[in-house]
């Protein structure tokens, strides 16, 4: 029996490859499939079966495009497999478990290795029981119908026993969990039984607690799932460079310039209008699900053919299906051919507690709740990621002075700027090399709370 995790830490998501035989199972693939190709060749192993634990709400799924290419079978619960059903390659042997909850068709997978024992040794959890953490249960169902049946659920599946491996379909940094997600990849069932506290609360009690504790759901999620139920293969075509006249046109009709170069190369001349979201960072696919309309035509800028590619993957994993091709960033030839160019500025940590000690600067924060809670500076505003689509018609006083946008790092902080700009505020900074956390070493005084 082999058994490989793959990860794909732009969106918190797992998933996995086992087999035996000659054969393997690749369980919840991330839309970019090489990984899973890479595997099985490693392995000389052929992948015959590709499931999906649940239909996938924030990420499109590789499950039919692996299945096309390799010739294996495809199952999402409901067609192809069932609770109750097994799959197995070799000495490996997967039992597909009902666990609604998080979604009403959510199976898990009882992993057995037959060469050894007939009992379960590892759980493929999907989206039900993470590590640190449980799902949430408001994206398919009403929230407390939701919780009512991942309650029962996470009961069954934890007498399947202390000894079982937990392997879930979430990380830290997935919008599909908790606060208490963990960023660690495992676990067991005995260690989360004893850890998680949440799993000893009777059903009233977990209900009103998992209710207490819901993020905000994302507004892409919707068109995701549709994705992810259809079952044709279709995949967009691989954008390609754009003709400068063709570029024009786009300009003129007003298509969404998402520009992933760095902050600093931005600033230093992009096509105006255009959003920054470095493609280096982490979170690429969820800030663009939380701030853009899949319905919006996109032109990718970026540094040459690769950085392009490696964006328009990340788009097209949450469901961005409409990049209308890419333009290698050249702010003398845009000049030249009288392409809209615009410049940006950047303040440094002294400059910004300079500002706000002389108060001549608006302050927008774009962290999340708990670090706003944690201390930011007083009469602030406050856009963290889920309101970054409201940012055009946010109510910041226009006195005349410099607005500054700041994070924890200042990745966010160039995002959210240019969509300021964007939405037509004039005098927009960004925050660098550092965020609101630092500023009480420059002898800031932070509030704490909400």
């Amino acid at each position: 029996m082999f058994f490989r995790q793959v990860l794909y830490r732009d969106l918190g998501c797992a998933s996995y490859v086992l087999g035996d035989a000659g054969e393997a199972v690749v369980v919840d693939p991330r839309w970019d499939i090489e990984a899973y190709l890479e595997a099985a060749r490693a392995e000389r192993v052929e992948i015959t079966h590709v499931i999906d634990t649940h239909d996938h709400a924030d990420h499109v799924s590789g499950r039919e495009r692996l299945a096309r290419l390799t010739g294996a079978r495809a199952h999402r619960p409901g067609v192809g497999i069932r609770a109750g059903d097994e799959i197995t390659v070799g000495s490996v042997c997967l039992r597909a478990l009902a666990a609604p909850g998080h979604r009403p068709e959510h199976l898990t997978f009882a992993v057995s290795d037959l060469t050894r024992n007939a009992e379960p040794w590892m759980l493929l959890s999907g989206d039900s029981l993470l590590v640190g953490d449980v799902a949430r249960p408001d994206l398919a169902y009403e929230a407390p119908d939701g919780a009512r049946e991942l309650h029962a659920s996470l009961g069954r599946l934890l007498a399947l026993g202390d000894h079982v491996e937990l392997w879930p379909a979430h990380v830290g940094g997935s919008l599909c969990g908790g606060p208490g997600l963990s960023a660690k990849t495992s676990s067991t069932l005995g260690f989360e039984r004893r850890s998680n506290p949440i799993l000893e609360l009777e059903s009233p009690e977990f209900v009103e607690r998992l209710l207490a504790n819901l993020p905000s759901r994302p507004p892409n999620i919707d068109r995701i799932v549709e994705l992810n139920r259809r079952s044709d293969g279709a995949v967009p075509p691989e954008p390609g460079p754009l003709e400068a006249a063709r570029l024009r046109e786009l300009l003129a009709q007003h298509a969404t310039v998402l520009d992933c170069r760095s902050p600093a190369d931005f600033d230093a001349g992009h096509l105006a209008g255009a959003i920054n979201l470095p493609v280096a960072s982490a979170g690429v696919g969820t800030r663009a699900g939380w701030a853009l309309d899949p319905a919006e035509t996109i032109v990718i800028v970026a540094d040459g053919r690769a950085g392009a590619l490696r964006m328009a993957s990340c788009l097209e994993a949450v469901g961005f299906w409409s990049v209308a091709g890419y333009e290698v960033a050249d702010p003398e030839r845009w000049d030249a051919a009288r392409l809209p160019v615009a410049y940006a500025s950047s303040w440094n940590l002294d400059e910004l507690a300079s500002s706000l000690r002389s108060e001549s600067v608006e302050l927008v924060d774009v962290r999340e709740l708990p670090e706003w809670e944690a201390g930011h500076v007083a009469g602030s505003h406050h856009v963290p990621l889920n309101r970054l689509r409201e940012v055009g018609s946010l109510r910041i006083p226009d006195r005349g002075v410099p607005t500054a946008v700041a994070c924890a790092a200042g990745v966010r902080a160039a995002f959210a700027a240019s969509l300021l700009r964007r939405a037509g505020r004039r005098d927009v900074v960004r925050v660098a090399g550092g965020g609101i956390g630092d500023l009480g070493s420059r002898g800031l005084e932070l509030t704490f709370g909400a």
